[in-house]
C-alpha cells in the first residue's frame, strides 16, 4: 500500500467550493484528505473557491481527489479544466458528470434505454405561471415531489400533498434553478446503492436502505442528526437485492460513469418495484455517507474505499494528442 500511494504523486483534495453543498464538500474532503495521509499518500486540501485552478499546475499536483459536490464540481466544469489542465481526476468525465448533475436529462437517458424512473413533469423558466404549476397535481397525481433538477443533498425539495402547497414548492426551488423538476412520488423504501470501477469492471456494491424519520431524507436528517437509521446488509430478498445492484450498473453505464458513483433509488412498496431517481458522481465521504458504509459491507475500510477511488483517476482524453476513453 505504501509502495502504491508514493506512486501517486502529490495529491490534491478538491473540496469546498462554490455551491450550495460546500458545507457538506468540506466535511467529505477532510475525511478524504485525513484518509489518504493515514495511507502515505502526499495529499493536500485544495478549495477552488480559494484560490484558481491553474495553480494545480504550477504547485505540481500529479491527480486530483474531486470532492467537490454540486455546481461547479460535479457537473463536468471542473473536469473540463482538469482535462485542459492534463491533470488526471476521480470520478466521471466531463459529459457524464455534466448529465448526471441534470436530473431532467438524466430520467430522458434512462427512458430511452427502458430504464424505470418516476413519471416527471420539467417546469421551464418560462413555464412556471400559477396557471401552469396549478394543473401538475393532474398530471403526476399527489403527493409529488418538487426539486431543482441540478442541485444535490436535497436542497430545495418539497413533498407536496395539497394542490395549495404547489406555487410555494415551486419558488422554493426556483430560488436554486431556474427549471424546475416536479416528480411522480413513489411510495415505499428509499435504498442507494454504490458502484466501484468503470465499463466491465464496474461493480454494484451492497445496496444501504434508509429509514428516515417520518421518510424526512432532508439536508439536516442527512448530515447533522443521528435521526436517519442505515441499514446494510439493507434486509431486502435477495433477488430484490440483485436487481437494484443491476439497475444501478446499468443506470451508471448508460450515463457513461466511470471510477465510482452512487445511484438513489425508490422501492414501490405496492409492488417491490425499484425506481431510479438520481446519479450521483461525487458522492459523499463524511461520517454520515452511504459509499462508506456500503463498502464497508463489502470488506473495505474508508482508507482503502479512498485508495481505490484515487487509483482509478483518470483524464476522459490523454494528454499530447493521445487517445481518448
Amino acid at each position: 500500500m505504501q509502495q502504491q500511494s508514493v506512486q501517486f504523486g502529490k495529491v490534491a483534495v478538491l473540496m469546498g467550493g462554490q455551491s450550495a453543498e460546500r458545507e457538506v464538500s468540506l466535511m467529505s474532503g477532510q475525511g478524504v484528505l485525513a484518509a489518504l495521509r493515514a495511507c502515505g499518500v502526499d495529499a493536500h486540501a485544495f478549495d477552488p473557491a480559494a484560490q484558481p485552478l491553474d495553480e494545480l499546475r504550477r504547485q505540481g499536483f500529479a491527480r486530483c481527489f474531486i470532492v467537490l459536490h454540486g455546481r461547479h464540481g460535479e457537473d463536468g466544469t471542473v473536469q473540463g479544466a482538469l482535462e485542459l489542465l492534463g491533470i488526471p481526476y476521480t470520478g466521471s468525465g466531463v459529459m457524464a458528470s455534466s448529465v448526471a448533475m441534470d436530473k431532467v436529462m438524466t430520467k430522458r437517458l434512462w427512458q430511452a434505454d427502458g430504464l424505470p424512473t418516476p413519471r416527471y413533469v420539467r417546469l421551464a423558466f418560462d413555464q412556471q405561471s400559477p396557471e401552469q404549476v396549478r394543473v401538475v397535481p393532474d398530471v403526476l397525481g399527489l403527493p409529488l415531489i418538487v426539486k431543482p433538477p441540478r442541485e444535490g443533498s436535497s436542497i430545495g425539495v418539497t413533498k407536496v400533498r395539497g394542490h395549495s402547497e404547489m406555487q410555494d414548492a415551486v419558488k422554493l426551488s426556483a430560488r436554486y434553478d431556474a427549471d424546475v423538476l416536479c416528480e411522480e412520488f413513489i411510495e415505499g423504501e428509499e435504498v442507494t446503492c454504490a458502484v466501484l470501477g468503470s465499463g466491465l469492471d464496474a461493480v454494484a456494491l451492497p445496496v444501504v436502505r434508509i429509514a428516515a424519520p417520518e421518510g424526512a431524507y432532508d439536508y439536516q436528517n442527512k448530515y447533522f442528526t443521528d435521526d436517519v437509521k442505515y441499514h446494510c446488509p439493507a434486509g431486502l430478498p435477495d433477488a430484490l437485492e440483485q436487481e437494484i445492484r443491476r439497475l444501478t450498473l446499468a443506470a451508471y453505464h448508460t450515463l457513461g460513469c466511470r471510477g465510482w458513483g452512487r445511484a438513489d433509488l425508490m422501492v414501490r412498496a405496492a409492488d417491490r418495484k425499484p425506481f431510479l431517481l438520481e446519479m450521483n458522481t461525487s458522492p459523499g465521504m463524511t461520517s454520515h455517507s452511504l459509499v462508506p458504509m456500503s463498502a464497508r459491507a463489502a470488506g473495505m475500510d474508508y482508507e482503502e474505499l479512498c485508495l481505490r477511488v484515487l487509483a482509478a483517476a483518470a483524464l476522459d482524453c490523454a494528454p499530447a494528442g493521445g487517445a481518448c476513453a
